[in-house]
């Protein structure tokens, strides 16, 4: 899953969503230096990443890019998963998708202290290029990937991968909604476990 799934798989919390943002840059137990909510986003970043990489159906998806993609696969298909998240936005969320992404660039800003360097670099980037929002046009997903292309030095020809999501539109976004639904809940789940463990720590200091 990329950015928009994360932030949204977090639920209402402001703090647990910047934290769920923010988590890849945030190592081994670095996370224990963040605000309590922030902790809660972080670990369940890593949970939605570990079950997503394992359950089969993502595994599917992904294995159509690996021929032509290797590693990447799997950051590609991150951001295919998040384009049919924004595409059907309104299935998932009552709230329109622009006032959602503007809401949370808010949210950022207005925490800008309790960022990452990386996500304070990062912010003037996603906000100028409206990223969440972005994600729900196969243009805007062309450019996203041409982006982290030019990241990666061009080692993968991710620009490339738009044929394969044409291609294989229909069975992506099938899989995707299946998929999805699963992630929501075991998402629900994990995140009820993470509030009742570190409040039972915390309560133990």
């Amino acid at each position: 899953m990329n950015f928009l799934a994360h932030i949204y798989l977090s639920g209402n919390n402001e703090l647990l969503k910047i934290g769920n943002f923010m988590a890849d840059g945030i190592r081994g137990k670095e996370y224990n230096k963040f605000d309590i909510e922030i902790q809660k986003g972080i670990l369940l970043h890593r949970f939605i990443d570990s079950f997503t990489d394992s359950h089969l159906i993502y595994r599917k998806s992904k294995h159509l890019l690996h021929k032509n993609y290797g590693h990447y696969a799997g950051v590609i298909m991150d951001i295919l998963y998040d384009h049919f998240l924004a595409k059907n936005w309104l299935t998932y969320h009552s709230t329109p998708l622009e006032k959602y992404a503007d809401d949370f660039y808010q949210s950022l800003k207005n925490n800008y202290n309790l960022l990452t360097l990386k996500t304070q670099n990062m912010l003037p980037y996603m906000i100028a290029h409206n990223w969440l929002v972005s994600y729900g046009s196969l243009s805007g997903i062309e450019k996203i990937l041409f982006q982290m292309d030019h990241r990666t030095q061009y080692r993968a020809n991710m620009g490339g991968a738009i044929r394969e999501l044409k291609e294989f539109y229909l069975l992506f976004e099938e899989e995707f909604t299946i998929f999805f639904d699963i992630l929501i809940k075991e998402s629900e789940i994990k995140l009820m476990a993470l509030e009742n463990t570190i409040e039972f720590n915390n309560k133990l200091i």
